[in-house]
């Protein structure tokens, strides 16, 4: 019915999952290699991807965190669920590539400035690069191949995708393992300008580079998450479809308001609406909400549905509705035309 919201939503969780633990598997292995080489090397620029790697396979532990604590059904303390923990978490991992990653590269790259490398043993440096980039480019494969199968299902380029689904952990993986990527290329030109020139500077501007990368990878993470947390309508074209499927049900006439809205990955909160088929009785009609309501939570992707009557003057919600930018308010102050989410990327 929407993003991940039929069926398709355990199968998300589920390669999330799987995208994670080859994310901390590649990093692990990533990081004692560059480790063992930047001890060898001497390198700023090697320094710095070793401390990239340790970060990022620290992240992937909090994202396997969110993963699991964000997958607990609804209860008393929490009707809607857990979901929303999962983009705390993420938070953390977040906050962790920032401190760990970022910082202490640009601490270490301005601190070799000052106080220059002894000559570097390149071959090992470059093989260890070489190692590093197959690994990751592994787990990158996988999130791209999430990514993909995603953007698919809603038409949208696979960064668009990545950039505005509601699945944190496939942002974080995808997001860190291409900064891994340019970061590995950044340490290569480093040491090959440091090689050819016999100027320490370039590794230590490297090392520089590196940190500035994984800072604004940070903060973008950061931003997307706490967009998530404080409350986010869902993706047009999933809108789209929970306006499709109400409107197709036989015991609803029309619909004059509509708000999805993300209360964790690929679940959602809804409120509608409607008016039904025929003229029937007010307790009649009460039970029939009820009713609905509960249909609509069979999909265990609606962690809760609130249906209203609408009344005889609202207009009716149509398709077109959902992407026409002149209707995005109504005179009464509510949201009925189906606006979405800001088309920031």
């Amino acid at each position: 019915m929407a993003e991940d919201a039929t069926s398709q939503t355990g199968t998300a969780t589920d390669e999330s999952m799987l995208t994670v633990i080859i994310a901390f598997t590649m990093n692990v292995l990533v990081a004692i290699a560059k480790t063992i080489a930047a001890a060898i090397t001497g390198s700023a620029a090697m320094v710095a991807e070793a401390a990239h790697s340790w970060a990022d396979a620290g992240n992937e532990i909090f994202l396997l965190i969110a993963e699991r604590r964000g997958g607990r059904g609804r209860d008393l303390r929490h009707p809607f669920g857990y979901g929303r923990e999962t983009y705390i978490w993420s938070m953390f991992a977040a906050f962790g590539l920032f401190t760990v990653g970022a910082v202490v590269s640009v601490m270490h790259g301005i601190s070799a400035l000052t106080a220059p490398e002894d000559e570097t043993n390149y071959t090992v440096g470059y093989i260890v690069l070489a190692i590093a980039a197959v690994l990751e480019g592994i787990s990158f494969l996988q999130s791209v191949r999430q990514a993909r199968a995603g953007g698919r299902r809603l038409s949208m380029h696979p960064l668009r995708f990545v950039s505005r689904t509601s699945n944190t952990t496939l942002r974080a993986v995808f997001a860190e393992d291409a900064a891994a990527l340019i970061g590995l290329a950044i340490a290569a030109s480093a040491m090959a300008l440091h090689q050819i020139t016999g100027n320490p500077m370039w590794d230590a501007v490297g090392s520089i580079l590196v940190g500035i990368l994984l800072g604004v990878i940070a903060v973008f993470l950061i931003q997307r998450n706490g967009e998530f947390l404080l409350g986010k309508p869902v993706l047009p074209a999933i809108r789209v479809q929970f306006l499709r499927a109400l409107l197709e049900h036989k015991e609803i006439d029309r619909v004059t308001y509509l708000h999805v809205e993300y209360v964790g990955p690929n679940q959602y909160y809804l409120v509608a609406a409607v008016d039904l088929v025929g003229d029937q009785v007010e307790h009649t009609v009460a039970v029939h909400l009820r009713a609905l309501e509960a249909e609509i939570e069979r999909n265990p992707a609606v962690i809760e549905a609130v249906l209203t009557l609408a009344t005889a003057e609202e207009p009716t919600l149509t398709l077109p509705d959902l992407f026409d930018p002149q209707t995005t308010t109504r005179p009464t102050g509510r949201n009925r035309s189906g606006a979405s989410e800001s088309p920031k990327a």
